[in-house]
């Protein structure tokens, strides 16, 4: 059997509505390169990429305009009404291409601070386990659970936060498990947050694999100013 192949898929079809900008965050400029660009370097660094799908929103009119910042060559697909859906896109236009053993890591966009040695401690951590997993950090802070009241937040209870872990991406999975734990997330009309939930709906217990806190998803304009502190003390290192 030929050794497995590694394929990237980036979600990358949010319009960052609630980002509140008319420029989706993914095409946002962080010290000088789209956040896009930095989503993908760590995967350019590794070196290891069969190839590179990223599913963009159907009448995104940006992307054209960045390809030559973008560090690894990339295909696209149409993403879909959610997050779960566009990386279904994704993974389906891989048929013909990656092979049942073949490792699919899927990636958030909006995520420009992976290092490197979380990508290799991913893949290092993972590689015999025969369902795949996750980067992850364990919940440090109390969880409060709220309600609306007139608009408030207001505590119902506090959560205990034994043995929870915040999820984060990259993911990574065999293509002959995700595809149909994806497909049959759709087809009972599961809308899950990431790519773990729909491998638990089919069953599978996918690995934790403890990362580095900085790996932050950019959410709000404020984010930005904190991704590009992290970024220049990568640069550092």
């Amino acid at each position: 059997m030929s050794e497995p192949r590694f394929w990237l898929v980036v979600a990358a079809a949010g319009t960052s509505r609630r980002f509140g900008a008319e420029l989706p965050k993914q095409y946002q400029e962080i010290g000088g390169r789209c956040m896009l660009a930095h989503a993908l370097q760590a995967f350019a660094d590794w070196g290891k990429i069969a190839g590179t799908v990223l599913a963009i929103d159907a009448g995104d009119r940006w992307f054209a305009g960045i390809g030559e910042q973008l560090p690894l060559p990339v295909s696209t697909v149409a993403g879909g009404a959610d997050r779960m859906h566009s990386v279904i896109n994704a993974v389906r236009s891989l048929q013909g291409e990656a092979g049942e053993h073949d490792w699919v890591l899927v990636h958030d966009a909006a995520r420009p601070c992976l290092r490197v040695d979380d990508l290799h401690r991913l893949i290092e951590s993972t590689g015999a386990d025969s369902v795949g997993g996750l980067l992850a950090t364990r919940v440090t802070d109390a969880l409060k659970k709220a309600h609306d009241d007139n608009g408030q937040a207001r505590i119902v209870s506090t959560m205990d936060r034994d043995g929870l872990w915040q999820a984060m991406t990259p993911q990574v999975f065999p293509y002959g498990l995700l595809r149909p734990a994806l497909e049959n997330a759709q087809k009972v009309g599961k809308a899950l947050a990431d790519e773990a939930a729909a491998m638990e709906l089919a069953g599978h217990r996918p690995l934790l694999v403890e990362g580095r806190r900085d790996n932050i998803k950019v959410t709000r304009p404020a984010d930005l100013a904190l991704a590009e502190a992290i970024l220049a003390g990568h640069r550092r290192d």
